[in-house]
């Protein structure tokens, strides 16, 4: 067994961090425990395990620490030594403590590993006493949910779907995933996807605090506690799934029902009650910016199995974000240079601007992975996958980018890996009970449906 420098280090930060005393320490004290414990790798980088329980690279150049995964390479992180002298560790890096031991879950999306049954069976008896409030007293607004939703659709069912796709780490799932049909009766359109994978584009929370706060504005309390305990129940049944868990417990501390009912300001009511184990979760609602750079970093994690190719997961990271960018967004480049360290633009420059760089060996090739970023079995891929996705829906949203319906190129290369590897059995001919809904009719909500309807655009 190899020394690991860096597995070491992270224990010890671990351990001092959770320590009830961590807290109690003046902030120049805590700030030095840190400074002791920053590593330095043979290049001359140092790297110190800090707040959110992630790592960060100093840039000697700009005098910065920057979020960045660690290297993958066990002879780097075998040769990784405490730093002396060390640069100071700034204030906004030092770990609060909670924030090192919270729970992240799994960066798996749903296409491979299915949603287990379990969770599938409580949202689809949730939904079965749903069926005849009406969507007079519980409106869906004008947000989008009266995009998605057919017309009559009461906002208790657009609750138990907001909550399901606010929960999910990367909203992408198998075409033929129970969790997703069974709400075909009530939906306005087609799920944007391809024939196998339906992209789907997340739920912020803003949209689900606007559902209730709008039927407590209007007076209707009982109404707006019934959605806000729809929220919870639907959270109690997804966190059985590590690819739900760790949001659906931050739905559960938002809404817990022995706290006050918030009637104004309601979002930020929300995310003040979540607990700073689970800070991470809900940072993509005030921080876009940090949210991607927190994205990216797992798509570095999710590539460490390059490294035993003779890769570096960190650029291959950067040059499939390029090959994303490129295909749906060009022009939005520039703004996403300032939340990468110098390296990160320096790799995302090169594998954009110059054909010919080794980057772009990196990128899909007529809708393929190329072999050496194919991943070795099913829960890498799905793992690749969520993260390819995530960091695309971060992207978008940071540059105000539409999201491209049938996917990013990467994630859907990978993807392709993965469809044929389902849990669950692909569907025969069905008859399609859809009324005539996939060829441009207009669905009626209670109508008998399938899934079939589901795979057309």
């Amino acid at each position: 067994m190899h020394w690991d420098g860096f597995t070491a280090m992270e224990a010890d930060v671990r351990g001092m961090v959770t320590d009830p005393r961590w807290a109690e320490l003046p902030l120049p004290v805590r700030a030095q425990a840190m400074a002791d414990r920053v590593l330095v790798t043979p290049e001359g980088a140092c790297w110190v395990f800090g707040a959110h329980g992630r790592w960060y690279r100093f840039d000697a150049a700009e005098g910065t620490w920057h979020l960045s995964a660690p290297p993958s390479h066990p002879e780097a992180r075998a040769a990784a030594r405490p730093a002396r002298p060390a640069p100071g560790v700034p204030r906004v890096l030092l770990p609060s403590g909670p924030d090192c031991v919270g729970d992240r879950g799994s960066t798996q999306a749903f296409v491979g590993p299915d949603v287990p049954h379990e969770i599938v069976d409580g949202v689809r008896e949730l939904l079965s006493t749903l069926r005849e409030l009406r969507q007079v007293d519980f409106p869906l607004g004008d947000g989008p949910f009266r995009e998605l939703f057919a017309e009559e659709v009461a906002s208790t069912v657009a609750v138990v779907w907001g909550t399901i796709m606010w929960c999910a780490y990367a909203p992408a799932f198998d075409g033929n995933e129970a969790l997703l049909s069974m709400f075909g009766e009530f939906l306005a359109r087609p799920l944007p996807g391809d024939d196998w994978v339906r992209w789907l584009p997340g739920v912020g929370l803003a949209d689900l605090a606007d559902l209730y706060g709008e039927r407590m504005s209007a007076g209707a309390a009982v109404a707006g506690l019934r959605l806000s305990g729809l929220m919870g129940q639907t959270a109690r049944v997804l966190r059985a799934d590590e690819r739900f868990r760790p949001r659906a417990e931050a739905v559960l501390a938002m809404v817990a029902p022995e706290l006050p009912w918030p009637r104004e300001d309601v979002w930020r009511t929300w995310l003040a009650r979540v607990p700073p184990r689970l800070a991470g979760m809900t940072l993509g609602e005030h921080s876009p910016g940090e949210h991607f750079r927190h994205t990216l970093y797992d798509l570095v994690e999710a590539l460490t199995f390059t490294a035993e190719r003779g890769a570096d997961p960190r650029s291959v990271a950067v040059a499939l974000l390029a090959a994303d960018v490129a295909a749906v967004a060009p022009g939005v480049v520039e703004s996403l240079y300032p939340w990468m360290d110098p390296q990160q633009r320096h790799a995302f420059y090169v594998a954009l601007a110059d054909e010919r760089h080794p980057l772009r060996a990196c990128w899909p090739r007529d809708g393929e992975l190329p072999e050496p970023l194919r991943p070795p079995d099913r829960h890498t891929g799905a793992a690749l996958l969520g993260t390819a996705y995530a960091a695309g829906l971060a992207w978008c949203r940071l540059t105000g980018t539409p999201l491209p319906p049938r996917g990013f190129p990467v994630a859907s290369a990978v993807s392709r890996l993965l469809v044929h590897e389902r849990d669950d059995p692909v569907p025969g001919a069905v008859a399609d009970a859809a009324d005539g809904y996939a060829d441009g009719g207009t669905r009626r909500a209670g109508a008998r449906t399938t899934a079939t309807w589901l795979y057309h655009n």
